[in-house]
């Protein structure tokens, strides 16, 4: 019988590979929130999880336009009176770079359980190194 839909036992896992060093970070993450959303596939729909992993390597050489780079504010409060910490792009590029990547794509998933699932399926990583060789994941080049 034909299925107008995929069911959640046909999602295979894909594993994919980006380089970030000097892409811009909004055409960047926008390219990922995509691809974990699964839009990349034939197979897309809205309310599935399409298993598909995304590894970013080189976080910390992530480029912005303009004076973003000494003027973007990321804001995080403790929950107690006074506990408004502010930092600037190139503050919190020193101290977590991959913060920024993490930051930028779980604004674009879908707020709730599904776009939670999404955003674990995402592994940023500062350097070039990671420990996901086994799962032979897809390079893909971003131009």
């Amino acid at each position: 019988m034909n299925d107008t839909y995929i069911t959640k036992k046909k999602v295979n896992k894909k594993w994919y590979l980006i380089d970030a060093s000097n892409k811009t970070l909004g055409r960047l993450s926008t390219t990922i929130a995509s691809i974990l959303r699964g839009k990349n596939s034939i197979e897309y729909t809205p309310f599935l999880n399409a298993q598909s992993y995304v590894i970013i390597i080189n976080a910390q050489n992530v480029q912005v336009t303009g004076q973003k780079r000494y003027k973007k504010i990321y804001k995080r409060h403790s929950g107690q009176p006074g506990g408004l910490r502010i930092e600037t792009f190139e503050q919190l590029n020193k101290r977590i770079p991959s913060k920024i990547v993490e930051k930028a794509v779980r604004g674009m998933l879908p707020k709730g359980p599904l776009g939670r699932k999404l955003f674990t399926q995402l592994k940023v990583y500062a350097h070039d190194n990671h420990p996901h060789e086994a799962q032979k994941p897809e390079d893909i080049t971003l131009t």
